[in-house]
């Protein structure tokens, strides 16, 4: 809790958009994020909109500076999209609330969980999943960065891919603390509703390459962004793929935008000469101005 709170009592520009945010929801966005109580901040109709209100909150502070390409992990891409002046804020903050309902849904009509596997190859997990398919519903859902990945699907057939990895000598492989199995087929019906929805979404051509967790590209067109918006709920979040495709254009500078420091993390693995900063706070979006 007290997610953007510095960025809120430091800057009229973030001030602005959570109390912007509070009107399109319905609901005090800001006062959960400072106040929480947790479990209701936790909840993914309330968590998928708080953390997108932050990250616009600390751009908007940064003065929504120009980027030569903007990529965001799951969630994160939607604060790419809105970076690039492809989809307005007014409209991603009641997609993403919706996403999140889409998703809490999905999780109840078909349960699983999510584990990542910590110092293994990447083809090694997914071989991991393919012995582990006579289980149940298992797949590799996000490929982070080297010796990092993470696998989704039901509870019965994530317990023997972590038997199976932890066998091949993995150094740690741990249940995660989530509502269901995200990027996996048992997001299906989610993936469906959110096609559904996203056809009223109002999206232009970003103004800038913004990087698909799907593809691991740039996406083009407003059509394919719809596409691969929706794909995205139940394919493999290709972080890593994306990274090192940015640094292969030239790119070595980023920002981490919003509440945390993981993407930085993932980075040191990915690319360790790469510059990163983290912008979630005010006296972050202070040093960056005064870089």
């Amino acid at each position: 809790m007290g997610m953007g709170k510095g960025l809120y009592d430091g800057f009229s520009a973030a001030r602005e958009v959570f109390d912007q945010a509070g009107e399109l929801l319905g609901f005090d966005i800001a006062r959960i994020c400072f106040d929480g109580p947790e479990e209701e901040l936790t909840r993914t109709d309330v968590n998928q909109p708080a953390i997108l209100t932050c990250s616009i909150a600390a751009l908007r502070a940064m003065g929504s500076p120009e980027c030569d390409a903007t990529a965001g992990l799951s969630l994160g891409e939607y604060t790419a999209l809105v970076c690039a002046g492809a989809i307005d804020f007014e409209e991603a903050l009641p997609l993403v609330r919706d996403r999140g309902t889409y998703m809490q849904e999905a999780a109840d009509q078909r349960p699983g969980t999510m584990a990542s596997v910590l110092g293994l190859e990447r083809r090694q997990v997914e071989e991991a999943v393919t012995q582990a398919a006579d289980a149940g519903i298992v797949t590799a859902s996000n490929f982070n960065c080297p010796g990092q990945v993470v696998v989704s699907g039901e509870a019965k057939a994530v317990d023997k891919v972590l038997q199976i990895v932890k066998e091949m000598g993995c150094k740690r492989a741990v249940k995660l603390k989530v509502i269901g199995a995200f990027h996996s087929p048992l997001m299906g019906p989610a993936r469906k509703k959110l096609e559904k929805r996203l056809e009223s979404v109002n999206i232009t051509e970003p103004k800038c390459p913004v990087m698909s967790n799907v593809t691991a590209r740039a996406t083009q067109t407003p059509r394919q962004i719809r596409d691969l918006l929706a794909r995205q709920v139940t394919n493999c979040v290709l972080w890593e793929d994306s990274m090192r495709h940015l640094c292969s254009l030239g790119i070595n500078s980023f920002y981490e935008i919003g509440p945390g420091k993981v993407l930085a993390g993932l980075m040191k693995r990915i690319e360790p000469d790469a510059r990163m900063k983290n912008v979630d706070g005010a006296e972050a979006v202070e040093i960056v101005d005064g870089a």
